[in-house]
């Protein structure tokens, strides 16, 4: 049986599923924060030690802005209703990429960094205007002004995912089959799994369902 430490997740299918069934693709990123809830709750219940959640790419600024403020105003109800709860549930927020937004969603996001920063049962790592090309040549741009030698460890040393165990499981929703610049450098050696559902659509039993077969799949790591 394989350990599991990490799942990173594309969040893929949101907008089209708003359009399927609401004709809004604002209404499938409302439905798909009820499909995040249910996947922490059960990543706490597999005792999963990192949750890794690709929000919001830099990638995304090309999107209509009402639709990308839509998505900040979503994010800040979420945080400004469920902290709270995320914190009796003992539940760390910590964001990756770059705080490039409002005053006023970079002073939440920094608040719900600190009051649970010292939470151990569930570390939820929040991927926002982040992007994984830019990660990695920020990386090699610290090394050389640091004077470090150019190695894996420190490159390691300088990604945004520092002290962050790499992901055993990398899940994508919405039947697309690509990266999309995440995570590019800490999923060498992921096991990835490609789902045909929206996310909004994705459950508990999708979610216990990967994680079952992960468990059984043979990881040779470039052995035989």
């Amino acid at each position: 049986m394989n350990p599991l430490n990490h799942v990173a997740i594309i969040m893929d299918g949101n907008g089209r599923w708003g359009l399927k069934y609401k004709s809004s693709r604002n209404e499938g990123h409302k439905a798909g924060l009820n499909t995040v809830e249910k996947i922490i709750k059960e990543s706490i219940k597999q005792k999963i030690n990192f949750l890794t959640l690709y929000a919001f790419s830099t990638e995304n600024w090309n999107r209509p802005k009402k639709e990308i403020d839509y998505l900040f105003n979503l994010l800040e109800y979420f945080l400004s209703q469920k902290i709270d709860d995320l914190h009796k549930k003992d539940i760390k927020l910590n964001i990756i990429g770059i705080k490039n937004f409002s005053k006023k969603l970079n002073k939440l996001l920094n608040f719900s960094e600190q009051k649970t920063s010292k939470n151990t049962t569930l570390q939820i790592n929040l991927a926002l205007n982040y992007g994984s090309k830019f990660e990695i040549l920020d990386s090699v741009k610290k090394m050389k002004r640091n004077n470090d030698k150019i190695n894996e460890k420190n490159l390691s040393k300088y990604l945004q995912t520092k002290n962050i165990p790499d992901p055993e499981i990398l899940i994508r929703t919405g039947n697309t089959k690509r990266l999309s610049n995440f995570l590019l450098w800490q999923l060498a050696y992921s096991e990835i799994f490609f789902e045909k559902k929206l996310w909004p659509d994705f459950n508990e039993k999708d979610y216990i369902r990967i994680i079952k077969k992960f468990k059984k799949i043979k990881r040779n790591f470039g052995n035989i």
